[in-house]
C-alpha cells in the first residue's frame, strides 16, 4: 500500500471510531441534562482530559507551533499564562462551580447558573450571556473548521473547501450523534492521542537532526531568547503581559467550565486536576518544542501554521523518511484532526445549548418536552456549525488570529463573573448583567473598531494601536463594572444569600453519597 494509501486508512478508521462513538450514545441520549452535562457522571480521567483536550484544539498542534516557528521562542509566554491559568481554573473554580449548579436549581449550562444564582425573572443575563457565546464561539468553531480544512488540504492534496465540508460532516456526525457524553469520550481518546504526538514527533525530529551528541547545540540554535521576538528584538513589557493574560480566560470559558459541572464526584475533582496538570504541562511544552525544532528540521516553510504536518511528513512519509512508517504518521496526523475535532465538538454543544436552553426554552418555549428540546438542540448544532462553515470559507482567516478573538472575548464577558459570583456573597443580578455586557462590548471595541487615527492618516483600532491584547482590558472593565454596580446597588435577597453560604460552608468536605442526576430537586445535595 502507498504512502497515501495508509494515510486515508488512518484517517477512515480514526472518524469511524468517532462517529461509533457518537451512535453508541445515541440511545442514552433521553433528557437535556444528558445531552448537555452527560447526567454529571464523568469520572476524573475523562473530565480532566475532555477538559483539556476540548481547551487547546488545532491552536495547539498548529496555531501556537506556528507562532514560535515565525516569531521565536519568546512565544512561549502564552504557554506559561495558559498553564498558570488551568491550574488556578481547577484549583479555585472547578469543585466550588460543580456544587453551586446542582445547589442553584440544577444549572446544566453557565448562562442557566448565572440566571439561577441571581435569580434573575427578567432572564437578561441568560440573553445576554448566550449573545456573547453565540458571537464567540461561532469564531472559536470557525478556527477549528479552518484548521482541519487546512490539514486536509495538505495531507490529500485537494481543495481547501472540499477539505473543509469533509472535516465539518465527520465532527458533525458524532456531535449530532450523542451529545455531551460522547463528545467528552472522544475527547479523552483524541486527548491521549494527541499528547503521544506532540511528544515523539519533535523527540525524533531532534534526534534525527544530529543525534544526541548534537542536541545541545541544536536545542540553542531552535530555542531563541525568550525575552526576544523573532527578528532578536526584546519583548515588551506588553508583549509579555498580553501572552500571560492568555491564563485569565480559562475562568470564563464555558465549553471547559461544563466538564466541572459533570463530574461524577466532588472528590474527583483533586484527581482530575492532577491529571489535567501534567497534560497541560506536557502538551504545551513540547507545543513550543515543535516550533522551536522545526525552524532547523523543516526551514522556510511558507505557511508556518503547517509545521507539524511538515514535520510528520518528513519524519515518517516521504520516501527519504526517518523512519518509513506511514501507518503511524497517519496517526500522528490523526492527532492533529483530534485536536481540531475535541474543540470544535464542544463548542457546537455548548453554543447549541444556550440557543437551546437559554434563549429557545428560557425566552420562548418554557413548557417545551425534554424530547423536544434535545432535537431542537441537534437542530441548532447544524445551525452553528453552518455558521461557523461560512467564516471559515474565507482562506485568509489564521487559526491563532481567531482563536486569540474568541479567547479574549469569553474571558472578558464571563471570567470575572464567574470568580466572583463564586467567591463574592455582595454581588447582584445588575453587577453580574454589568460584567457580561462591558466585557463583551469591550472586546470587540478593541478588536474591531477603527478609533485612533494615525500619522498616516489611517484609522486603528486600540488593540493595534497599543499592542495590549483585548483579555487585559476586558477583563480589567468586567471586574471593576461588577464591583461598581454591585456596590452602588441594592444588596442580594436573603434567599440568595443564604445559598452562597450553604455553598460556602461545604468546601473541604467530601459528598456523603454520590451525586444523582436528580440533585433533580434543586436541592443542595452535593
Amino acid at each position: 500500500m502507498s504512502g497515501t494509501g495508509w494515510i486515508v486508512t488512518a484517517f477512515a478508521l480514526y472518524a469511524l471510531v468517532m462517529v461509533s462513538i457518537g451512535a453508541l450514545f445515541f440511545n442514552k441520549t433521553g433528557s437535556l441534562s444528558d445531552y448537555f452535562l452527560g447526567g454529571r457522571k464523568l469520572n476524573s480521567w475523562v473530565a480532566a482530559l475532555s477538559a483539556q483536550a476540548s481547551d487547546m484544539s488545532g491552536w495547539l498542534l498548529m496555531g501556537l507551533p506556528g507562532a514560535v516557528y515565525s516569531f521565536g521562542t519568546g512565544q512561549v509566554w502564552i504557554a506559561v499564562g495558559l498553564a498558570i491559568g488551568t491550574m488556578l481554573n481547577w484549583l479555585f473554580v472547578a469543585r466550588r462551580l460543580r456544587r453551586y449548579t446542582i445547589t442553584s436549581k440544577n444549572a446544566i449550562t453557565i448562562p442557566e447558573f448565572f440566571s439561577n444564582r441571581f435569580r434573575d425573572s427578567s432572564h437578561i443575563l441568560r440573553v445576554a450571556s448566550a449573545v456573547f457565546i453565540i458571537i464567540f464561539f461561532a469564531v472559536y468553531t470557525a478556527s477549528g473548521f479552518v484548521a482541519c480544512g487546512t490539514l486536509f488540504s495538505q495531507v490529500f492534496e485537494i481543495d481547501y473547501h472540499i477539505a473543509l465540508i469533509i472535516g465539518v460532516l465527520v465532527i458533525l456526525i458524532y456531535t449530532f450523534l450523542g451529545g455531551f457524553y460522547a463528545v467528552c469520550w472522544t475527547d479523552f481518546i483524541q486527548g491521549m492521542l494527541m499528547l503521544v504526538a506532540i511528544v515523539i514527533v519533535p523527540v525524533i525530529a531532534l534526534a534525527a537532526i544530529g543525534g544526541p551528541a548534537a542536541l545541545p547545540r541544536n536545542l540553542q540554535a531552535g530555542f531563541r531568547n525568550i525575552f526576544a521576538d523573532g527578528s532578536g528584538s526584546p519583548l515588551t513589557g506588553v508583549s509579555i503581559i498580553s501572552q500571560l493574560a492568555w491564563g485569565l480566560g480559562y475562568f470564563g470559558m464555558p465549553h471547559i467550565l461544563v466538564r466541572f459541572m459533570a463530574i461524577k464526584r466532588e472528590r474527583d475533582v483533586n484527581g482530575a486536576a492532577a491529571i489535567a496538570g501534567v497534560w497541560v504541562f506536557l502538551s504545551l511544552g513540547f507545543s513550543v518544542v515543535v516550533g522551536a525544532v522545526g525552524v532547523l528540521f523543516v526551514p522556510d516553510l511558507a505557511d508556518a501554521e503547517t509545521v507539524f504536518i511538515q514535520m510528520i511528513h518528513k519524519i515518517f512519509l516521504q520516501e527519504d523518511a526517518v523512519v518509513p512508517f506511514p501507518l503511524l504518521g497517519g496517526l500522528f496526523l490523526c492527532g492533529i484532526l483530534a485536536a481540531i475535532m475535541s474543540t470544535a465538538d464542544s463548542q457546537l454543544l455548548v453554543t447549541a445549548s444556550s440557543i437551546t436552553g437559554d434563549i429557545y426554552k428560557g425566552s420562548i418555549n418554557r413548557k417545551a418536552s425534554d424530547k423536544h428540546l434535545v432535537w431542537f438542540s441537534r437542530g441548532a448544532v447544524l445551525f452553528v456549525a453552518i455558521l461557523a462553515y461560512l467564516i471559515a470559507t474565507d482562506r485568509a482567516s489564521n487559526i491563532m488570529g481567531l482563536v486569540s478573538n474568541a479567547w479574549s472575548g469569553f474571558g472578558s464577558a464571563f471570567g470575572a463573573l464567574v470568580l466572583l459570583s463564586l467567591y463574592w456573597k455582595r454581588l447582584n443580578r445588575l453587577g453580574a448583567a454589568a460584567g457580561i455586557i462591558s466585557g463583551g462590548l469591550m472586546v470587540i471595541v478593541w478588536d474591531y473598531i477603527p478609533l485612533v487615527q494615525m500619522q498616516d492618516g489611517l484609522w486603528y483600532n486600540l488593540g493595534t494601536r497599543t499592542g495590549l491584547y483585548s483579555l487585559v482590558p476586558g477583563f480589567t472593565i468586567s471586574f471593576l463594572s461588577i464591583i461598581v454596580v454591585s456596590l452602588l446597588t441594592k444588596k442580594p435577597r436573603r434567599d440568595i444569600l443564604e445559598e452562597f453560604e450553604r455553598v460556602v460552608s461545604c468546601d473541604g468536605e467530601e459528598e456523603e453519597a454520590e451525586t444523582e442526576t436528580g440533585s433533580a430537586h434543586g436541592g443542595s445535595r452535593f
